[in-house]
């Protein structure tokens, strides 16, 4: 049966899917099914009647069976250097021609690594040329520091398509490598750890909470539709299911009226808690909406705290100080205040009543001692 439970690591931050930043640079085979499909955002599906020119369409990532010597594998560059806590290798729907066994290597590498590479080009029924298999060796990536070591995979049946995976090693790494053993397929491949980024200058203006910056959600009061760890993803959410929404709040008035600011009346709200990448002052803010149509919440504040190093943690109490009064907000688009706030470490959003932020930005300036 599948967990009821994923494992702890699972609700850390995620930096190999499309929407995390990930992306793939190389990959040996990608005949029935492009290795981009394995970093993609939703749910694997099954489509019975579909089919290419190249054989079985499906949703993930799938080698040709093997009739030549070695295994396939693939190298992913992560959203940003971080530490890898643990994995998830999801099998849905590859129930006879899944990849039997796989590994993973790591390797922290420079602009000048990177430079090396071939090009990528993504195409279903194509493979790797001996060009592009002698460049990318100049990485010897098959020495790179396995992190995985071989390890059986499960077939995809509902019951046992999850593989998790604890990673035990406090490095950072910039890329991966996916060896699968010999072939087959990989519907999603998740990797789950903290940000490890190094330090902008502190006169470059950067997203101070940002995944990339190694911005963490610590705390939340509720995640029902989805999760506000979402909210700090770089790139522009897909959908209302890649942002954080909540249920609505059974103790909203049965008629709802206003207050003199134009926000509304209303006696409950929810809150989610942000650790920032580096401590930081934050001068201007963005609140994000997009795809919140019917759903969006009235209102949002932001307050700001300094716990220095530590893990924002509910027992304890905090000094929050204001950075933006409660303003309204609209369906479907961004919201952009200038703001003003003191170095700090944490962030907590509070919208009133319920509803759904699609991301949040908060600009500024690390502090000169970090």
């Amino acid at each position: 049966m599948i967990e009821k439970r994923a494992p702890a690591f699972t609700d850390l931050s995620e930096f190999c899917s499309t929407s995390a930043g990930g992306k793939v640079v190389f990959s040996t085979d990608d005949f029935f099914a492009p290795c981009e499909n394995m970093l993609l955002d939703t749910d694997p599906i099954f489509i019975p009647e579909k089919y290419t020119e190249f054989g079985k369409w499906m949703d993930g990532w799938e080698t040709r069976r093997k009739r030549v010597t070695g295994h396939d594998w693939c190298i992913l560059k992560l959203a940003t250097k971080c530490v890898i806590r643990g994995l998830l290798v999801d099998t849905a729907f590859f129930t006879g021609n899944y990849a039997p066994k796989y590994s993973i290597q790591a390797a922290c590498l420079t602009p000048e690594d990177e430079a090396v590479m071939p090009e990528r080009d993504t195409k279903m029924g194509s493979a790797c040329t001996d060009c592009e298999l002698r460049q990318i060796e100049r990485l010897s990536s098959d020495k790179w520091e396995t992190i995985v070591p071989v390890t059986a995979l499960r077939p995809g049946y509902e019951e046992t398509r999850l593989n998790f995976q604890k990673v035990v090693s406090d490095e950072a790494w910039t890329h991966i490598r996916v060896n699968i053993y010999p072939d087959g397929g990989i519907a999603r491949l998740r990797v789950y750890g903290e940000a490890r980024p190094e330090p902008p200058p502190c006169d470059e203006i950067v997203d101070l909470v940002s995944l990339l910056s190694g911005a963490t959600c610590q705390g939340y009061s509720n995640a029902h539709f989805g999760h506000p760890r979402n909210m700090i993803k770089p790139c522009k959410s897909r959908s209302m299911a890649d942002g954080w929404e909540t249920a609505r709040r059974l103790d909203r008035p049965e008629v709802i009226e206003a207050n003199d600011d134009g926000t509304l009346k209303l006696p409950g709200q929810e809150w989610a808690i942000l650790k920032l990448g580096f401590p930081g002052k934050i001068q201007k803010i963005c609140v994000d909406t997009a795809h919140f149509k019917g759903n969006y919440p009235d209102s949002v504040k932001i307050e700001g705290a300094y716990i220095g190093c530590a893990d924002w943690c509910p027992e304890s109490s905090y000094s929050w100080k204001p950075i933006l009064k409660a303003s309204k907000l609209s369906a479907n688009q961004e919201h952009w205040f200038d703001c003003s706030s003191e170095s700090i470490t944490h962030i907590k959003v509070t919208m009133a009543p319920d509803g759904g932020i699609s991301r949040i930005r908060t600009y500024g300036f690390i502090d000169p001692i970090y």
